[in-house]
């Protein structure tokens, strides 16, 4: 019978040639004959169009195990050293315990399983990570809620660390068409070197809530001047000051948020330069009206004068008083001069009464909060008990932002 085979595109196309190739193979055609080829062509195309219709299943990574293990007679003893002890190894092979990537790495060096059955994915394993992710601030992290809800003991944390923090920055980076900016150059100030990996997470959270935000209008080199920052500073006086100074700067193309700092950052703020965007982080790690406009003025001078695609981030321990580089001192310079001028602190009273009255008085006649002249003299006579009244009655920050402090 000489028949046409063709591409099969139904189920009767696939039924009628299925009970062609069933009668070829009762026929068992000589080889080379006609009805051989057909038999071989009809075999070609009812495989391609089971596996359009019917794709195959991925391999189980645990049936992979297995079978290498029988492969190479191996008992789960012998599994140790690739999945760190006996218990593990039991847990792995009765599926009550996933595998971790530095499970995965081991054995598919060890026993050549594909990186694809074992991760179900394509994933070069071929070089190890030269980045210790169990140095991350994991519990930190998972109090935060950047890891899901679910909660581990530290000892998982630790051991599935390289899978929890790469997951992390890859559910970050994705977010506004840019990638979260890790291991960028960026400037810390001051002697105290603030732990680098709780910085990337840090400044990831708060590029992410940067990003999330929908800015009035468009950064243009020019916009800081010292008349700009003067009107800034005047929103101090009143009570929602450091809501309407966020409002202000998103009128500019400045976003302003806000992040908790993680242990050992030291961290009280940072300038960041995101693609077109420019962005002011604060911590409010010291919660009070005086520090946040100084931390916000300094800030806003880094964006004014620093920030460069080759140095995209400063990130401000403003306590440390070895800041000694031209750009640190830059900063805190301008941004004390926007806040209370040089010359009208020379002949203001309250810069030798350290009066409570004197403070008030000056406070109006710059249209700016009292808390900020005594932040002035504090930091002047590093007497942190003077006008304590004006600091603790100015209240919180954080309590106009307890929102936006949240992990997003």
């Amino acid at each position: 019978m000489n028949t046409q085979i063709r591409v099969l595109k139904t189920e009767s196309d696939y039924a009628a040639a299925v009970a062609r190739l069933s009668a070829l193979m009762d026929k068992d055609p000589a080889l080379g004959s006609a009805e051989d080829a057909e038999l071989e062509l009809l075999a070609l195309v009812i495989q391609s169009y089971e596996q359009s219709r019917f794709p195959p299943s991925p391999p189980d990574p645990i049936e992979a195990i297995l079978f290498r293990m029988d492969q190479q007679r191996m008992a789960q003893k012998d599994l140790v050293p690739y999945i760190g002890s006996l218990s593990k190894v039991s847990e792995v092979l009765g599926r009550k315990r996933p595998l971790s990537l530095s499970m995965i790495r081991r054995l598919h060096a060890g026993l050549g399983i594909p990186a694809e059955v074992l991760i179900g994915e394509a994933y070069d394993l071929s070089v190890a990570p030269n980045v210790d992710y169990a140095k991350f601030p994991l519990a930190e992290m998972q109090e935060r809620g950047l890891f899901g809800e679910a909660k581990r003991s530290a000892q998982n944390l630790k051991e599935y660390a390289e899978e929890l923090v790469t997951g992390f920055f890859r559910g970050m980076s994705g977010l506004g068409g840019q990638p979260i900016m890790l291991r960028a150059t960026l400037h810390q100030s001051g002697a105290r070197t603030m732990d680098e990996n709780a910085l990337m997470v840090w400044q990831a959270c708060a590029l992410r809530k940067a990003r999330a935000r929908a800015l009035k209008g468009k950064y243009q080199d020019g916009t800081i001047t010292p008349q700009w920052l003067r009107d800034l500073v005047r929103l101090s006086s009143f009570e929602s000051g450091p809501v309407l100074a966020q409002e202000y700067l998103s009128n500019y193309g400045i976003a302003l948020v806000f992040e908790p700092h993680f242990d050992k950052t030291y961290l009280d703020g940072a300038a960041m330069l995101d693609g077109e965007m420019r962005i002011v982080a604060l911590t409010l790690r010291h919660d009070r009206v005086d520090n946040f406009w100084f931390a916000l003025l300094h800030e806003l001078i880094h964006v004014q004068r620093h920030l460069t695609p080759e140095a995209p981030c400063f990130a401000d321990n403003l306590d440390d008083k070895t800041r000694t580089s031209d750009q640190e001192q830059e900063a805190d310079r301008e941004a004390g001069e926007a806040l209370i001028p040089e010359a009208v602190w020379a002949t203001a009273a309250v810069s030798t009464s350290y009066a409570a009255e004197d403070a008030i008085a000056l406070a109006r006649q710059l249209q700016i909060h009292p808390a900020i002249v005594a932040g002035r003299v504090r930091k002047q006579t590093e007497n942190w008990r003077l006008l304590s009244n004006l600091i603790s009655s100015a209240g919180k920050v954080s309590d106009l932002f307890i929102n936006q402090l949240a992990c997003q």
